[in-house]
């Protein structure tokens, strides 16, 4: 009786330890097929983005206005950025890639940078033409190589998580001979000779940018990939089911980071973010999705981007200028200290206006230099400055703020808005030696005055 009882409980065992097996088996394979088709769907749209790249690049050659340019190159720019995250998320972190990730940021800030510019009154140069033109034919190039290798992947079945292994496995004396990792190689080696690209004055170095973040995030509490998951949702105002995939980035960004890609199920869309390990702060995002026809005015939209900073911990940020695009606001904020505005720590948003919900968010200025500043008082009055305004602008509305002048020193300056005619300028006095620091034409686009 004992043994047939014993034989029995073994029996359960052994049937309750194979079940146990075959649902670990299982859940394997369904995490393996979820990753695999994740790596997928980033290596195809970035395909796709990179031949959209150069179909809006050459088209922009042709054009001659600015109410055809300004939105092109802002289409360039949000290409750019979901090609830069679609190339975060592949499984290609062994690979040296740091040259293609910088290009691709180079094109998107040269065509954001271009695209916010009235060029009814600053035309494009002839240097810049020859920039647009250099671009795209450097984006057919690019576009060859991964044409090649989506074609090699489709005929061959080729499977991402197959690709990861190889480079996994691979050695300086036995390097992959897989095409498709020879494709980007080969692409990266032939960004590297692009020095001829002239990006203009104040374009920075996606190295000297990734250096300065990397000692920003410096010390920080390290996140793991689950807690980063965790903050992605709740950064986006997503339920806890909601959907996030979570990889490293690739190898270009001197600091840790993951890149995001989160499923947002009311607009069958989704999220690509970027989240820095150290300290776990979303460094940028943006979701791609058609935008309908408008419903909410440019000042709601903009009550809505300082409530999600609020929401997600950047307090005292104050909106310093707003602008359209068909129906999207675009809002940049800056930090408030002691009634100073800060320029250096500055934050985007862009608001969908069909429905309200933030599109976009970029804080990278914002993390590198954020910190509480001992901020002088200012050696020249308000009067004395305001002399140093030419006379013929007339004055709107005042305020004391902190830029970083052409040596990259921060200056504390008085900030005057005012007008000539139809057009609105912003004019930055040294309050220390009245001199003239800087002046910005503004575009004609509704703006948030602050006449507390």
């Amino acid at each position: 009786m004992l043994r047939n009882i014993i034989i029995g409980l073994l029996a359960v065992a052994v049937i309750a330890l194979g079940y146990w097996g075959f649902q670990e088996q299982e859940q394997k394979q369904v995490l393996s097929i979820n990753a695999e088709n994740n790596y997928q769907r980033a290596f195809h749209d970035l395909t796709f983005h990179l031949d959209q790249i150069e179909d809006e690049l050459g088209t922009t050659l042709a054009m001659n206005t600015r109410r055809q340019l300004t939105p092109a190159l802002a289409e360039v720019w949000r290409i750019t950025s979901l090609a830069q995250a679609e190339l975060g998320q592949l499984p290609l972190n062994s690979l040296q890639l740091g040259k293609t990730e910088e290009f691709l940021y180079k094109i998107g800030k040269f065509s954001y940078r271009t695209s916010i510019r009235d060029l009814d009154k600053e035309p494009l140069t002839d240097e810049e033409y020859q920039t647009l033109q250099t671009l795209y034919d450097h984006s057919h190039d690019i576009r060859e190589e991964m044409r090649e290798a989506q074609a090699y992947v489709l005929k061959n079945n080729q499977k991402w998580l197959d690709i990861d292994k190889e480079l996994q496995a691979a050695t300086e004396e036995k390097p992959s001979d897989n095409l498709v990792v020879n494709n980007f190689e080969v692409m990266n080696k032939n960004i590297e000779g692009y020095s001829e690209v002239e990006w203009g004055a104040g374009l920075a170095s996606i190295e000297d940018l990734n250096g300065e973040m990397k000692r920003a995030l410096a010390g920080g509490k390290k996140f793991s990939k689950e807690e980063a998951k965790d903050v992605a949702r709740k950064y986006l105002d997503l339920n806890e089911n909601a959907a996030v995939h979570v990889a490293d980035t690739g190898s270009g960004l001197e600091y840790p980071a993951y890149s995001l890609v989160i499923d947002d199920p009311d607009h069958e869309a989704h999220y690509y973010m970027d989240m820095s390990v150290e300290g776990g702060h979303p460094i940028w995002f943006l979701q791609e999705r058609h935008i309908r026809d408008q419903n909410i005015s440019l000042k709601e939209a903009s009550d809505v981007a300082q409530a999600f900073l609020e929401e997600n911990g950047k307090e005292s940020m104050q909106l310093i200028e707003s602008k359209q695009y068909d129906s999207i606001g675009l809002f940049q904020f800056v930090y408030l200290q002691d009634n100073v505005r800060v320029y250096t720590d500055s934050i985007m948003v862009e608001v969908a206006l069909d429905d309200g919900n933030v599109i976009s968010y970029e804080a990278k200025d914002y993390l590198i230099n954020h910190k509480e500043r001992s901020i002088d008082e200012p050696v020249v009055s308000l009067e004395e400055a305001e002399k140093s305004v030419n006379p013929k602008v007339a004055i709107m509305e005042d305020h004391l703020a902190l830029i970083e002048n052409e040596l990259g020193d921060e200056v504390l300056c008085y900030e005057f808005f005012g007008t000539i005619n139809d057009d609105t300028y912003r004019i930055f006095i040294n309050a220390d030696d009245g001199q003239e620091e800087k002046v910005d034409r503004l575009e004609r686009a509704e703006r948030v005055y602050d006449f507390s």
